[in-house]
């Protein structure tokens, strides 16, 4: 394909070539930051004619924002900031991009050596900004107009985009200094190099990298055993989810799926699908009798601490199924962990599985959910869980669902119940934080099918400068806003016993006139009355724009009644 190139001058050349490198090695997303150190890349990024370059004027917010567009098409985006502290706010997004395995192409401008440590401005230490929560670092040459030195930035750049992308996706930084001028100027720097670099010099990086396939095939000898489908967020759901069907379907054992696997949200046929197994395991009488002997863990463990603390007590023999291979065992238990895809796992099974186990959990999982679903049904008041519990009845089917952490994710895994609508649900849960929820789900909406946002009112506020986002957002972000006035999580926690500090500086109270925040952005802000209207507003997504659906709850007596709930779904369990 024709390459575009920019011979105005040694630093248009050099920042073209990188650009052009990553073009070839498959990125079509840039997002950029502004500032006058980046200037030859921003131009580089910006004309090129098979990109779209995004800028944002919050570093957070713009690194959120790549974090999402890269979530959304599994593959890298580049991300672009000038020198200084622009470069330390994307640390957040870097570190959860380490943590959860999204591939960035972090291009940080730079000062050139001679205007480091004498106090010219916007000079900080660059050097491993990141340190190791970046899979690759490299300080690039000073821009020279030298083919040898173009050589070396292509083969870097192509090195550190590779690097990236699976079987162990995340971020990579390179550190780009610049001396002047920044700016496009017409100076005959480069003009020596006109007809020297032209397609043939970037021909070699057409195509994806080589892929490495591994396929493991285990032996599980029992017949009590369990599966537990974690957080995952695949390339392909409909593959994953086949391949999934078909492991299940041969070791015949309990499945048990988190909210943010796609096992909750497709259709498997023959498998039982466990989704209320938090409540289930707080009877005391009845977890016991329901320990697995072998336990088969995909891509990593759920949210549930009650699920976490009772397979801490089981002490079965794990097999954990990650394609990272970073330690992802939190429990220490009697675990082996292989580092593969979902899809290539192969297990053996040594004996079918014991009719009268699966039999157990099948029973507890009937009547634990229908005391739930219950109990929700005719509930009028606006309470929080329920907005989950109908928006997997009501969401169109295929519909992109980000869930920012904290209540939100938890009551997704609580209350979200078994569905057959192909839901793609996606999170930051690498690092569990609250920071760029906004910016993300705008990135996993940004050109794809209409989506939705469910979050809380500290998390959205936390991030409010992506409604900065709003005029570049191509498609439709629908943001569902639980307004509880602060922490909800941390009325479930043992600090929520200690006042009068536990109010203000856990539960941190809020008293922001969210409607008034989305007039300030030209967002449309619609107040939730009633579980009717919310449905109907849940169920018909508009092709564009952003929307934000105000659910005004109240903290304390939610957090009261979903302790109730919880406790007489565990009641019915038994």
């Amino acid at each position: 394909m024709a390459v575009t190139l920019d011979f105005r001058n040694t630093n248009t050349l050099w920042a073209s070539v990188l650009v052009e490198t990553l073009v070839q090695r498959g990125l079509r997303h840039a997002v950029i930051a502004p500032g006058s150190r980046s200037a030859p890349l921003a131009f580089a990024f910006a004309l090129h004619p098979q990109l779209e370059s995004i800028p944002v004027l919050d570093e957070r917010s713009a690194a959120f924002f790549a974090l999402g567009l890269a979530r959304q098409h599994h593959r890298p985006v580049a991300l672009v900031c000038t020198s200084g502290t622009a470069a330390a706010n994307f640390l957040p997004a870097v570190i959860e991009a380490h943590e959860s395995g999204v591939p960035l192409v972090v291009l940080t401008a730079d000062r050139p050596p001679e205007l480091r440590d004498c106090g010219a401005g916007q000079a900080i230490d660059q050097t491993k900004l990141y340190g190791g929560y970046v899979k690759f670092y490299h300080e690039c040459a000073l821009p020279e107009a030298d083919l040898g030195r173009l050589r070396y930035l292509r083969q870097t750049v192509s090195h550190a985009c590779d690097l990236s992308r699976p079987p162990a996706p995340g971020p990579v930084h390179l550190n780009c200094p610049f001396r002047d001028p920044l700016v496009p100027v017409e100076d005959g720097s480069a003009s020596q190099l006109v007809g020297q670099i032209d397609d043939k010099f970037f021909a070699h990086l057409d195509g994806p990298p080589p892929a490495i396939v591994a396929v493991a095939r285990p032996h599980l000898a029992t017949g009590r055993g369990l599966i537990i489908a974690g957080p995952a967020q695949p390339k392909n759901s409909a593959h994953y989810m086949s391949r999934l069907a078909a492991l299940a379907g041969k070791l015949g054992w309990p499945v048990l799926v988190d909210a943010l696997s796609p096992a909750r949200h497709h259709a498997m046929q023959g498998t039982l699908r466990v989704t209320a197994y938090d409540a289930i395991l707080r009877n005391e009488t009845l977890a016991p009798k329901l320990r697995p002997e072998q336990v088969l863990c995909l891509d990593g463990w759920p949210t549930s601490k009650v699920l976490r603390g009772w397979l801490e007590t089981c002490g079965a023999e794990t097999l954990l199924v990650s394609p990272t291979p970073a330690n992802r065992d939190a429990l220490h238990g009697r675990t082996r962990q292989l580092t593969l895809a979902v899809e290539s796992l192969e297990p053996e099974s040594g004996r079918p599985a014991d009719a009268a186990y699966v039999a157990l959990w099948q029973k507890a999982e009937t009547e634990a959910r229908a005391a739930l679903d219950k109990r929700l049904l005719p509930m009028t008041e606006l309470f929080e869980p329920k907005a989950a519990w109908l928006m997997a009845r009501h969401l169109p089917a295929g519909t992109p669902v980000f869930v920012a952490n904290s209540m939100p994710v938890r009551d997704a895994e609580y209350f979200w119940p078994a569905t057959k609508q192909r839901h793609r649900l996606a999170f930051n849960r690498g690092a569990n934080g609250i920071d760029g929820t906004l910016s993300t789900a705008l990135g996993l909406a940004h050109g794809g099918a209409p989506a939705v946002l469910l979050t809380g009112d500290l998390a959205l506020l936390h991030d409010s400068n992506g409604f900065l986002l709003r005029p570049k957002l191509r498609g439709s972000l629908t943001i569902v806003l639980i307004n509880n006035r602060g922490g909800g999580i941390f009325e479930h926690l043992p600090v929520a016993a200690f006042e009068p500090v536990f109010e203000n500086f856990f539960a941190t109270p809020q008293e922001i006139d969210f409607a008034k925040l989305c007039a300030a952005h030209k967002i449309e802000h619609i107040p939730v009355k009633d579980w009717e209207q919310f449905t109907k507003l849940v169920a018909a997504l508009p092709e564009s724009g952003l929307r934000v659906l105000e659910l005004r709850t109240d903290r304390k007596r939610d957090a009261a009644v979903r302790k109730g709930l919880f406790a007489k779904a565990a009641a019915a369990a038994e």
